[in-house]
């Protein structure tokens, strides 16, 4: 039996991602998401109101898929938790290492959208960023406390942002090995510094 096909507004978000993740947002036009979707562009603007909400939906689409990723990747990987953590940057890098890998959605298109800060997309982009930021949070808290747990989570993020532009710009996936390598240093110090006896300065 044939299998049944994918919901239009799903087959509209299913073209959107393959042409906006392989030539950018502004690059791609509704009439070319449209024939790729196999659709009129009237039944496009039946499901989206404008490009802009489409975009929005793109990224919305890549949200919690990404999340679960980088959780999956996690809860396999075997050590303690710095070990753990930077093997998701790892992961990371064997993904870049594949010929259609274009780098992270979310920073790419909020690159191209610089000048709109405002955009839906832009907001998508910063709430996932942020719960990515809250989840590695919930991982060190225990051993940190809040405060510096966040701080924490805050530079692991700067490595990870940091990484995927400078892995997209030389297109060497070992700068995300370094970065993951430099993450499992930042976190055994930081518990390192827990654990040592408080001196006596009387």
């Amino acid at each position: 039996m044939p299998r049944p096909s994918l919901p239009t507004r799903d087959r509209i978000l299913k073209a959107a991602s393959v042409l906006f993740q392989g030539m950018g947002i502004r690059a791609v036009s509704l009439d070319a998401i449209a024939e790729k979707a196999g659709l009129t562009k009237r039944s496009l603007y039946y499901h989206f109101r404008s490009k802009d909400d489409l975009i929005a939906a793109y990224l919305e689409a890549r949200d919690e898929p990404n999340l679960i990723l980088f959780k999956r990747w996690f809860e396999e990987a075997e050590g303690n938790l710095s070990d753990r953590i930077a093997r998701i940057f790892h992961h990371l890098a064997a993904a870049a290492r594949h010929p259609k890998w274009k780098g992270c959605g979310f920073l790419r298109t909020s690159v191209e959208l610089v000048d709109r800060p405002g955009h839906p997309a832009v907001v998508v982009g910063r709430g996932h960023k942020k719960r990515v930021e809250d989840w590695l949070c919930t991982l060190l808290a225990p051993d940190q406390g809040e405060e510096d747990a966040r701080r924490l989570a805050r530079q692991i993020m700067l490595l990870l942002d940091g990484a995927f532009a400078v892995v997209l710009l030389h297109r060497d996936p070992s700068y995300m090995e370094a970065a993951g390598d430099a993450v499992a240093r930042l976190i055994r110090a930081a518990t390192s510094a827990e654990t040592l006896p408080s001196k006596d300065l009387g």
